[in-house]
């Protein structure tokens, strides 16, 4: 038998590590905290089902629902709530709502722009214009990499890219859209620009009246899946509160740890350039939520996005009762408010108290005035995003070439930030070893 040491116990090196263990595979799981699961975390206090780093993932990508259904959680299975689905803008301190049918910052009805105060009359013709403009923008279309910045200012203009390519993609990434590589970030849209030019026409044909929902969760919370693997994993096979001064001796090394810490421990496996290809950099969140005893009125919706350009140092916020069901008990209210993105690493150094107020203070000041929570959450995860910089893939194909055969990389460093990205490539690896 291989012996297969796997370092870091997030959903990428758990998985692989459950997956291992289905085909018959021994392993030795090193994780340098007490807890497995990295930023999959939920908490269960007083009726409230709190998620403290993602709270769900992309219906349209079927790794994480299908890792569901194999652990016996196929019942658990959530869909958001969409028929109640708006996304909120923040302009002035003041909420503006996404016209229904966008995608992205793409619009599926030209028609649902008419009267939006968040679009000026020049955003809404640089729309209508753009399918017309279908060649030009085909043909216009690089060979290389670019930025999402320069994708977007192509299609339609710089009030467009500020005034919502920017800030959902804050949301997700915590990133800047001019560093931020399109064909790593956005693949599908690169595609439909080159197979259609217009984006809008090609999210058109794609547009069905039965289409999913946009996101799913359990319905007890994704800690469940960390739960139902951790408990499968055979006796002795995980080492806890185990941080790796030195590489185990083994036939395979699985790197599964933050970018940052690969970037220590693949020096001396690999040679100095395969560390430099690594991601550069990466953005810290801070993620507060507030529990309130009491109903009070929100905007029907998820919850809202804050451009750079707004004075306030929410990225975004979620209205977690109102996205997905059974979060709350009945006549409570649970908001989640995202930190990120140049502040993100200095916000962490402030105590739970001060976040927690802060996260208040600037949900008032856009939602307007909000009672006392009954209790409020704080969690702190420093380097967790890492950047996918203009060239990220090129560069990912080349790491891949630098690595010893039996030196392997999983994590949200390399082909994918999602749940179901770092689930479909750790049960591919543990495939690959045991074929």
């Amino acid at each position: 038998m291989k012996r297969i040491a796997i370092i870091g116990g997030g959903i990428a090196g758990l998985t692989c590590a459950w997956q291992l263990h289905q085909l018959g595979q021994p392993f030795t799981l090193y994780e340098a905290t007490p807890r497995l699961g990295g930023t999959v975390r939920t908490l269960h206090r007083d009726g409230f089902t709190i998620e403290q780093g993602p709270d769900g993932w992309v219906t349209e990508k079927p790794w994480a629902a299908e890792l569901a259904r194999d652990l016996g959680l196929g019942d658990e299975l959530t869909p958001s709530n969409d028929a109640g689905r708006v996304t909120w803008i923040v302009r002035d301190n003041k909420l503006m709502a996404m016209p229904d049918g966008m995608r992205m910052m793409v619009p599926t009805d030209l028609l649902a722009l008419e009267g939006s105060p968040l679009f000026s009359d020049e955003a809404r013709a640089a729309y209508a214009a753009e399918p017309a403009r279908a060649e030009e923008l085909r043909a216009a279309a690089p060979d290389q990499d670019e930025s999402i910045a320069a994708f977007v200012l192509r299609h339609y203009g710089h009030e467009v890219l500020n005034a919502v390519a920017a800030p959902l993609l804050a949301g997700v990434f915590g990133g800047d859209v001019w560093k931020l590589s399109v064909r790593a970030v956005m693949p599908r849209f690169v595609e439909m620009e080159r197979q259609h030019g217009s984006l809008i026409t090609a999210l058109q044909s794609l547009v069905r009246r039965d289409s999913p929902s946009i996101f799913t969760t359990l319905a007890s919370g994704l800690g469940t899946l960390i739960d139902r693997m951790a408990a499968a994993l055979p006796a002795g096979s995980v080492r806890m509160s185990a941080p790796i001064n030195s590489i185990p001796d083994s036939d395979h090394i699985i790197l599964a740890t933050p970018a940052h810490v690969i970037r220590t421990l693949l020096r001396g496996l690999a040679p100095e350039r395969a560390v430099e290809l690594l991601p550069a950099e990466a953005s810290s969140a801070v993620l507060v939520a507030l529990a309130f005893d009491e109903e009070f009125a929100l905007p029907a919706g998820f919850g809202f996005l804050v451009p750079h350009s707004e004075p306030s140092q929410l990225l975004a916020a979620t209205f977690v009762d109102q996205k997905f069901p059974g979060r709350v008990p009945p006549g409570k209210r649970l908001l989640r408010a995202f930190f990120g993105g140049a502040n993100g690493l200095a916000l962490t150094s402030l105590d739970d108290g001060a976040l927690a107020a802060l996260a208040h203070a600037e949900l008032v000041r856009i939602l307007g005035p909000l009672p006392v929570p009954a209790f409020s959450t704080v969690q702190r995860w420093p380097l967790s995003l890492p950047q996918y910089e203009v060239g990220h893939l090129d560069r990912m194909t080349e790491l891949a070439g630098l690595l010893p055969s039996n030196v392997h990389l999983l994590g949200n460093a390399y082909r994918g930030v999602g749940l179901p990205d770092l689930i479909r490539d750790a049960r591919a690896l543990a495939r690959q070893l045991t074929s």
